[in-house]
C-alpha cells in the first residue's frame, strides 16, 4: 500500500492542463481563465459625477455662491458645451462632468429658483467626482489566468466591454458503475440488489469541480462488459469506474481490462475508507479504479480525482486542510490514514468537530449529514477533546 500523499501526486501528475477555448462571457460563470481578459477601455469612460447637485467651477464657489444655470447633465445625456465664469450645470448622478467643471456641489446644499442657485457650502476640487479610470483603465487585465470566473467576474468584464473570454476546455471525465447488484434509482431490483448512488454524487461532484460529467451507466460484473469500456469512453480524458477494484472474484476491473492496454500504476492505499483503489492507464486515458461502497466512492474522489481535473484545467491541485478542535476523544489511530465525518459547530470563534459514531463506508446518511472530514495520520496517539485537528472541509465547490 502506498500513502495518500504519494497517490494524490502520482495521480495528479499524471493530467496535464488542457487545450483552451474562446466562449461568450455570458456563458463562462465558473470556467476558469486560460489567458488574462483585457479591458477595452477605461470605466468610468469620463469623469462622473457620485452625487446629484450642481457641476461648478471650485474657483467660483466660496459659501455662500450664486450662480447661473446653464444647462444640465442627466446620464447619458452630457452638457454639449463649457463652463464659465459664474456658471453652473444641473448634474445627476452617473452623468459626464461637463468641460471646465472640477467640483460638485450636492442638491442638499442648493437653493434654486429659476436658473439661479444659491451654493451654501464651498465647492472643493474633485468633491463627488469619479475620474475617468477610477476602476480600471484601458489595457488592464480584469482578472489572471488560471481564475475560475464567478459572477462578480462577470459582471467586471462587461464593464470593461469584454465580450469573449479565453477559458481552459472542460474536462471530459466518463465513469460506469460495475456490479451485477446494481438498478438506477426507480427501476426493479433485483433479489439481493440495491440502487446504484454513488454516481449521482460523483456527476454533481465532476460538474461542481469545473469538469463535463459521461455517464457510462452500469457494466456488469463480466470481463466482456468491462473490455468494452475503452470503446464507450473514447474522447475522454479520464476513465473512473466506481467498484471493482477490490480483491474479489467478481472484482475484474484490473483482470478484464489488462489485455485491452490498460497498465497498472499503482493499487491500493492506505487510507481510510478507500483502500482499494486502483490507478493506471487504460491506452493513453488515465483510469482511477474507485472502490464501491458510496462513503469510499465519493471520499476517493474529493482526495485523488478533483486534483485530477484541476491539474487538467491548470490550477491549484492541493486539497485544502484547515483546523478545528475535538468534541469528543479519539482512540490511537492504525496504519491508515483515516477521513472521519463529523459535524462542525463555531463556539467563540473556534471551529469544533464532533465525530459521528458510527462510520461504516456504506452510510450515506452520515455522510450527507458530515460538515467535514476529520483527517488522522498513520499511527496517530489517542486525542482528547479541546486537541487541535486536521479538517477537510466538505462542500459543493
Amino acid at each position: 500500500m502506498i500513502s495518500v500523499d504519494e497517490a494524490a501526486l502520482r495521480i495528479a501528475s499524471a493530467f496535464a492542463p488542457l487545450e483552451s477555448e474562446t466562449i461568450p462571457i455570458g456563458k463562462a460563470c465558473g470556467r476558469v481563465l486560460a489567458a488574462d481578459p483585457i479591458a477595452a477601455l477605461d470605466q468610468p469612460p469620463s469623469p462622473v459625477s457620485s452625487m446629484d447637485g450642481y457641476a461648478v467651477r471650485a474657483n467660483d464657489v466660496t459659501a455662500p455662491a450664486t450662480l447661473r444655470v446653464i444647462g444640465a447633465a442627466p446620464a447619458g445625456h452630457p452638457f454639449a458645451g463649457q463652463i464659465g465664469n459664474g456658471e453652473a450645470v444641473r448634474i445627476f448622478t452617473g452623468g459626464v462632468v461637463p468641460n471646465g467643471a472640477d467640483a460638485i456641489v450636492i442638491q442638499e446644499d442648493a437653493e434654486l429658483n429659476d436658473n439661479i442657485v444659491l451654493l451654501k457650502v464651498a465647492a472643493v476640487p474633485g468633491r463627488h467626482i469619479r475620474a475617468a479610470g477610477l476602476d480600471f483603465k484601458r489595457g488592464a487585465a480584469l482578472a489572471a489566468k488560471g481564475r475560475r470566473l464567478t459572477a462578480r467576474d462577470l459582471s467586471l468584464l462587461a464593464a470593461g466591454d469584454v465580450v469573449h473570454v479565453e477559458v481552459c476546455r472542460r474536462p471530459r471525465i466518463a465513469f460506469a458503475a460495475t456490479g451485477d447488484e446494481l438498478s438506477r434509482p426507480g427501476e426493479t431490483r433485483k433479489d439481493g440488489g440495491i440502487v446504484a448512488s454513488s454516481g449521482y454524487g460523483l456527476a454533481a461532484m465532476i460538474e461542481n469541480w469545473g469538469g463535463e460529467p459521461h455517464d457510462l451507466g452500469i457494466l456488469p460484473d463480466t470481463a466482456e462488459a468491462l473490455a468494452g469500456l475503452a470503446s464507450k469512453a473514447a474522447g475522454a480524458d479520464a476513465i473512473v469506474t466506481l467498484g471493482g477494484a477490490s480483491v474479489g472474484d467478481h472484482d475484474l476491473v484490473k483482470s478484464a481490462l489488462a489485455p485491452h492496454g490498460f497498465v497498472l500504476d499503482f493499487w491500493r492505499i492506505a487510507m481510510r475508507p478507500g483502500k482499494p483503489l486502483i490507478f493506471g492507464r487504460l491506452g493513453n486515458t488515465p483510469l482511477l479504479g474507485l472502490p464501491g461502497n458510496p462513503v469510499s466512492t465519493l471520499v476517493c474522489a474529493i482526495l485523488f480525482l478533483r486534483p485530477a481535473i484541476a491539474a487538467m484545467l491548470g490550477t491549484d491541485a492541493r486539497t485544502p486542510l484547515r483546523i478545528a478542535r475535538l468534541a469528543q476523544d479519539l482512540a490511537a489511530n492504525d496504519t491508515r490514514q483515516d477521513y472521519i465525518r463529523a459535524r462542525l459547530e463555531l463556539r467563540d470563534g473556534e471551529l469544533w468537530a464532533a465525530p459521528f459514531a458510527i462510520q461504516d463506508s456504506s452510510m450515506l446518511g452520515v455522510f450527507a449529514a458530515a460538515d467535514a472530514l476529520i483527517v488522522r495520520a498513520p499511527n496517530a496517539a489517542a486525542a482528547k477533546i479541546g486537541d487541535k485537528v486536521d479538517i477537510l472541509v466538505l462542500d459543493d465547490r
